[in-house]
C-alpha cells in the first residue's frame, strides 16, 4: 500500500519535508478542454466575445494560476517555476477549446499541480468570458497527461 507523506502518524495534515531532496529538472504536462456551442467557438475564433480576446487572457490566467499554486492549494510548495507555457487550440469540429500547460523546474519537488492549476485556471476564465452568450460550457478531462524528472522517474499518460 502506497503511504501518503502529507499525513503524519496522528493522520495530521503536514507540508512534506522536501529539504534533503536533491534539486533536478522537473517538468508536467496537463491537459483539459472546454467544450462550448458551435456559435461560441466562432466568436472566440472572430474575436467577436465582448469581454475581449478570449485565448490571449485566458492564455495569460492560466500561467498566472500556475505561478500562485502554492496559495490556492494547501500543503502545496512555493516554486521558483523556469517557465510556464500554455497552449490553446480551438477545435470546431468538436466545439471545444483544447488545453495543454507544460511547466518546467530545477527544483526539489515537481510541478504536477501547478500544470494542472494552470489548465483550470485557463478553462475558468474562458468560461468567465464567455458566460454571457453560453452558459452550457462544460469543462473536461483534467489530467496531468506527462512528468518527468525527480525519483519517481517519468510518467506518460495511456
Amino acid at each position: 500500500m502506497v503511504e501518503l507523506k502529507h499525513i503524519d502518524e496522528n493522520g495530521n495534515a503536514i507540508m512534506v519535508d522536501i529539504s534533503s531532496k536533491n534539486k533536478t529538472e522537473r517538468t508536467a504536462t496537463a491537459k483539459g478542454c472546454i467544450e462550448v456551442h458551435a456559435d461560441t467557438i466562432a466568436l472566440i475564433e472572430g474575436g467577436g466575445v465582448k469581454k475581449g480576446d478570449v485565448l490571449s487572457v485566458a492564455q495569460l490566467a492560466g500561467i498566472m494560476g500556475a505561478k500562485r499554486t502554492s496559495e490556492l492549494i494547501p500543503l502545496c510548495h512555493q516554486l521558483n517555476l523556469s517557465s510556464v507555457k500554455v497552449n490553446l487550440s480551438c477545435d470546431p469540429d468538436r466545439s471545444v477549446v483544447d488545453i495543454e500547460a507544460i511547466c518546467k523546474i530545477c527544483g526539489q519537488t515537481g510541478v504536477e499541480m501547478e500544470a494542472l492549476t494552470a489548465v483550470c485556471i485557463t478553462a475558468l476564465t474562458i468560461y468567465d468570458m464567455c458566460k454571457a452568450v453560453d452558459k452550457g460550457m462544460n469543462i473536461n478531462n483534467i489530467r496531468l497527461t506527462h512528468k518527468a524528472g525527480g525519483n519517481s522517474g517519468v510518467f506518460e499518460a495511456e
